[in-house]
């Protein structure tokens, strides 16, 4: 989910040069055919929005799914002194972790088919251990959410796979062109460790939240 640019469409573009079938999704006809243009088949989902994610289920109809990978994600700067205006609240707090609720329950069941895996991409910026600084304090507390999403939804599903990952400091409109590495590096790593994931399917990756490397991370 929200594979149209940055890391989502670098980790679509490189599962369809492996020979995935890949599902996409977009929420705008620009994102749609960029990634048609790659091969992916795509759908139309605004995860902000709960009357585009209520259709999500039947769009998928049938389906069942190895890998599913949330990559939806919005961005405020300000500082934990800078009180968030309700417009900025929502606007990171409904794609970060609304989406990401009203999503995973209506997926679940097309992953228990496979027995897959659903990867949130989250931040080492919502780790409560890792946290120094207050910078980015909203995007920080829904990185914070999103992971409890993640446990929580392992926890109630045992059966397959829910886990957490960083994807690093990466070169998108989010990271800034200082950013270490490219949407390219980022998506190989990502897809390296969620191959050991999908191959091992090891307990200890379940509920987990990983480096893009395959670390482990502090909550």
């Amino acid at each position: 989910m929200g594979a149209s640019r940055g890391i989502g469409l670098a980790l679509a573009r490189q599962y369809l040069q492996e020979g995935w079938r890949v599902i996409a999704t977009a929420r705008a006809d620009e994102g749609l055919a960029r990634l048609k243009a790659l091969g992916a088949e795509t759908l139309r989902l605004d995860v902000a929005q709960p009357a585009s994610n209520s259709g999500l289920a039947w769009q998928l109809d049938g389906e069942k799914i190895d890998l599913a990978i949330y990559v939806a994600g919005a961005m405020d700067r300000a500082g934990v002194n800078t009180p968030p205006t309700r417009d900025s609240f929502d606007a990171v707090m409904h794609t970060n972790v609304m989406g990401a609720m009203q999503v995973i329950p209506q997926i679940v069941p097309m992953v228990q088919e496979a027995q897959g895996v659903i990867a949130c991409i989250s931040s080492v910026m919502g780790s409560m251990q890792e946290t120094t600084s207050g910078n980015a304090a909203l995007y920080r507390v829904s990185k914070a959410a999103l992971n409890m999403v993640v446990r929580c939804t392992q926890a109630d599903q045992p059966g397959i796979t829910v886990l957490a990952i960083h994807p690093g400091w990466v070169q998108t409109e989010m990271g800034g062109a200082q950013a270490p590495l490219t949407t390219e590096q980022s998506a190989t790593s990502l897809r390296q460790t969620l191959s050991t994931v999908l191959a091992s399917r090891e307990p200890k990756f379940k509920g987990a939240f990983l480096n893009h490397d395959g670390h482990s991370l502090p909550w």
